[in-house]
């Protein structure tokens, strides 16, 4: 029998889940000055188009004069800010990162084998302080959080980003629940493991509570038009002057990489595994259950392409933890197992999975509103050059609405008993070749990409 993940042997912890044991250090040593008295001013450099000129007189600076993972984290935070910068904050975007900020930029990502593009960590966990120290619990909350990097200045750019943070750290109990979960199936303690799952579809529920704050402070207008462009990678970007990517300091050929993205979030991929749900490629939804076993009996699911493909943005010791995860996921095994002589066990657990469905479906109603409407309100008045898809796509070319609301309904799809299925249940599987989602446009049916729910969901 495996070993369960111990979460602080991958820099994790119950306490603050896939957030820094530490608060994000808000300022490198005096020898990274350059860097941090240009994304000090961002905004204001942004707003009056002279970060590029700025960022090309910067000297070519050794990451390896970073001496902590606080100092590196801050590094790849801020440099990701500074070149997503650089390349949209004029209506030409730039074709070419020059060599001072690509160079340490790639070197930093590949400390924590990340690509060098502005993704979920950079954004979100190591971009944060707190205003007041946080001496108690109750001292953590949004109101006491505040952004270290923004683009544009703005308390909803930067609400933005804290909304995220804070499920992030409402997440740490989540990750503990669930492995207490698992091991005290190991032990046949049906009590504790009914105790943990509803412990489990607690917290989620609090963080649907923190996702419903959203509206609160960032204003879906400001968003779509002045935050989102910022966001977008340079992968599927032909439409805003980048068809073959970006060219990084004196390499001979682009790159392209996916922007920034929720699905980029560990935690959420995690509650995914721990509740073993299967997610399939976009349109291949699957009639429930139809996964196979290993030797050892652990699910495994068929690979959704592009959640896949995200955990290559995801910091490598958070990546490793979700691996290793998968190998010992099986709650819902031993929940059907055991469902006549303990249905409570079946109650416990399809409460999570209704609590999971919920975020998601919060998720959808959140992009629809910050995305989708906007996008049609703008109708086809897009700025030449800038960072702008047809909204209905994410920023890396993701069909929105149909790939939210099929990672939504495989939710249901792992229910375990005949009331969950019944919450839960959804319209019939779509045929795998033609799928189609009620209330998405005729533009998401022609929408073809590499799912990148990255602003998107955001």
């Amino acid at each position: 029998m495996r070993a369960l993940p111990v979460l602080e042997q991958y820099g994790l912890s119950a306490k603050s889940g896939f957030l820094p044991a530490e608060l994000p250090l808000s300022r490198l040593p005096d020898y990274f000055e350059p860097w941090e008295s240009i994304v000090k001013d961002l905004p204001a450099l942004i707003m009056t188009s002279n970060l590029r000129k700025l960022v090309d007189a910067m000297p070519l600076l050794d990451a390896t004069r970073l001496n902590s993972e606080p100092e590196w984290h801050r590094a790849c935070s801020i440099l990701s800010f500074m070149a997503h910068g650089y390349v949209w904050s004029r209506p030409e975007a730039s074709k070419k990162l020059p060599k001072c900020l690509a160079e340490p930029w790639i070197a930093v990502c590949d400390h924590f084998d990340l690509p060098p593009i502005a993704s979920y960590a950079g954004l979100c966990l190591w971009n944060f302080r707190t205003v007041l120290p946080c001496d108690s619990p109750s001292n953590w909350n949004l109101e006491n959080l505040a952004a270290l990097t923004t683009y544009t200045g703005s308390m909803d750019e930067a609400w933005f980003y804290l909304v995220s943070t804070m499920i992030e750290r409402q997440g740490g109990p989540c990750l503990e629940h669930g492995l207490q979960a698992i091991a005290a199936s190991r032990e046949k303690d049906v009590p504790t493991v009914v105790a943990k799952l509803q412990a489990l579809a607690e917290n989620i529920d609090a963080i649907i509570t923190t996702l419903n704050r959203m509206h609160e402070t960032c204003d879906p207008h400001f968003f779509y038009f002045r935050l989102r462009p910022f966001l977008a990678g340079w992968k599927n970007m032909a439409a805003a002057g980048l068809p073959d990517g970006v060219v990084y300091g004196d390499e001979a050929q682009p790159r392209q990489y996916s922007g920034g993205s929720n699905a980029q979030s560990s935690l959420i991929q995690a509650l995914d595994i721990l509740l073993n749900v299967v997610h399939h490629p976009e349109g291949e939804r699957q009639p429930p259950r139809m996964e196979s076993k290993t030797a050892d009996g652990v699910s495994t699911p068929p690979p959704a392409t592009f959640l896949l493909e995200m955990r290559k943005y995801m910091p490598v010791q958070h990546r490793k933890f979700l691996f290793d995860l998968e190998k010992v996921a099986e709650i819902r095994q031993f929940v059907v197992e055991n469902a006549t002589e303990h249905p409570e066990l079946v109650t416990a657990y399809d409460a999570c999975l209704a609590m999971l469905r919920n975020l998601r479906s919060r998720h959808i109603q959140i992009v629809t509103r910050y995305i989708i409407m906007p996008a049609r309100a703008e109708n086809k008045t897009i700025r030449d050059g800038i960072a702008r898809d047809s909204g209905e796509t994410g920023t890396g070319g993701t069909t929105l609405l149909p790939f939210l609301k099929q990672a939504r309904d495989e939710v249901g799809d792992a229910a375990a008993g005949a009331w969950g299925r019944r919450l839960l249940s959804s319209a019939p599987p779509p045929n795998a070749k033609r799928m189609k989602t009620a209330g998405a446009s005729a533009s998401e049916d022609r929408t073809a990409g590499s799912l990148n729910t990255a602003t998107d969901h955001w």
